[in-house]
């Protein structure tokens, strides 16, 4: 809950849907990221649309082509600070 209350208090422009079973949220209306459960391990994760465009080091690519994401330690305090970086780039990406 906390994790989404980040992402929609981050732009007015992002609104939130569901696509496959979970959260997706646009930007603009274009499909912008998703909050995902690891399926091995349970942990939530962000998942960042056009992350293969953004270079920071909290982001894994994984065996993705075009998405990254970002882990979220559910036994962990959310570092708001580098959800909102991550957020700033990929809002960056969809503004110009």
């Amino acid at each position: 809950m906390a994790l989404r209350t980040i992402v929609l208090k981050f732009d007015v422009e992002i609104k939130e849907t569901k696509k496959y079973g979970m959260p997706c949220y646009l930007y603009k209306n274009k499909a912008f990221c998703y909050i995902w459960t690891d399926k091995k391990s349970g942990h939530p994760y962000l998942l960042i649309v056009e992350g293969r465009q953004i270079d920071h080091p909290a982001l894994q690519q994984g065996d993705r082509s075009k998405m990254k994401i970002l882990p979220v330690d559910p036994n962990a305090d959310l570092e708001i600070e580098i959800i909102q970086e991550v957020l700033l780039l990929a809002v960056a990406l969809y503004t110009g």
